[in-house]
């Protein structure tokens, strides 16, 4: 950084410092652990017995220690190529019309709520609504440091058991929504997207989003001809700032794309067996009818408290899912 001309490129700069952030927030908590239980060691070796108020003080700062020590441990479990990036987050409601989609509205409350409790900025992409009620489907990019880490292991079906609030009769339904994560790409010569390749089409707005964004063809969808993926953006005020934010979402799911297919052909080739995503494999279920109760599938993590999840505090989910996916390849 001190060498001449190193801000004449501005975007090697730029990505220098964020590493350079990046690598000081996590050495310095470690420093700062260190350093805490050094002056701990040493009031410990002054202590005398009759001084019960500075006991009481060094046995809190030991506990507040450990708990810190704890979860800088827990952060090294996000130590994957793409974790310490921001997160791409897809809703898609399942069958089972008005019910799933106001589902999809809650799980998209939800991990809202999770990202302002981390921090981290929630930033609506697309979102087609529900002819009653809900979302069908939604496109959320989560920015912040670690977000695609910590969301990772949401990726997958989550179900509802709940007595329908759009049901006369009060009966139970079982929802469906799906939800797909990847990482936002740092490196936007990660993916060539060849314009050949590539058919965009402009629409009108219908969410909100500022004084002129439903008078104008703003939106934006961009189809990769070669894989069908799609990708758009309603949420910007013109149609130059969708296009940007489409492609960048479409270049994260054509890398993530090649990425699985890859993967599935190493696994045919060793023999190997991938768990597909797929309705009926529901990764969590979320019962609040007759009794509540929200259980992950994959580890058997379970809370009754169900409130406090939809309140977007779902970190021992995703700890207990983190640790045993470790554990798994140790």
């Amino acid at each position: 950084m001190s060498q001449a001309g190193f801000c004449n490129d501005e975007q090697n700069s730029t990505a220098t410092v964020k590493k350079l952030k990046s690598l000081k927030a996590t050495v310095e908590p470690w420093q700062a652990a260190w350093k805490k239980f050094q002056d701990l060691h040493e009031l410990a070796g002054i202590f005398k017995a009759e001084e019960k108020d500075m006991l009481a003080d060094i046995n809190r700062d030991i506990e507040a220690l450990v708990v810190s020590v704890e979860q800088l441990e827990f952060k090294t479990l996000l130590d994957g190529e793409f974790d310490s990036n921001s997160a791409i987050l897809s809703f898609n409601a399942g069958a089972g019309g008005t019910e799933s989609c106001d589902w999809a509205s809650m799980l998209l409350r939800m991990y809202t709520r999770f990202a302002e409790k981390k921090g981290y900025e929630a930033k609506v992409i697309d979102i087609l609504e529900g002819e009653e009620a809900g979302v069908k489907n939604a496109t959320v990019l989560i920015e912040g440091e670690f977000a695609y880490g910590y969301l990772k292991a949401e990726r997958g079906v989550h179900r509802l058991v709940r007595i329908s609030p759009f049901d006369a009769n009060k009966r139970r339904h079982t929802s469906f929504v799906s939800i797909d994560v990847i990482p936002e790409l740092q490196d936007d010569t990660a993916v060539d997207l060849q314009e050949s390749d590539l058919r965009i089409d402009v629409y009108r707005s219908k969410g909100a989003g500022g004084q002129s964004v439903n008078t104008t063809d703003s939106a934006v969808r961009i189809t990769h001809l070669p894989t069908g993926l799609i990708a758009q953006c309603q949420n910007e005020r013109s149609q130059f700032q969708n296009k940007q934010t489409a492609l960048k979402i479409l270049r994260a799911r054509v890398y993530e794309f090649e990425r699985n297919r890859k993967e599935t052909e190493l696994q045919k080739h060793y023999g190997g067996e991938k768990k597909k995503i797929e309705w009926g494999s529901q990764i969590r279920s979320y019962v609040m009818q007759p009794y509540t109760l929200v259980k992950d599938h994959r580890t058997d993590h379970e809370t009754g408290d169900v409130n406090k999840v939809m309140d977007g505090n779902i970190d021992e989910f995703i700890e207990a899912y983190l640790k045993a996916q470790k554990t798994r390849s140790a």
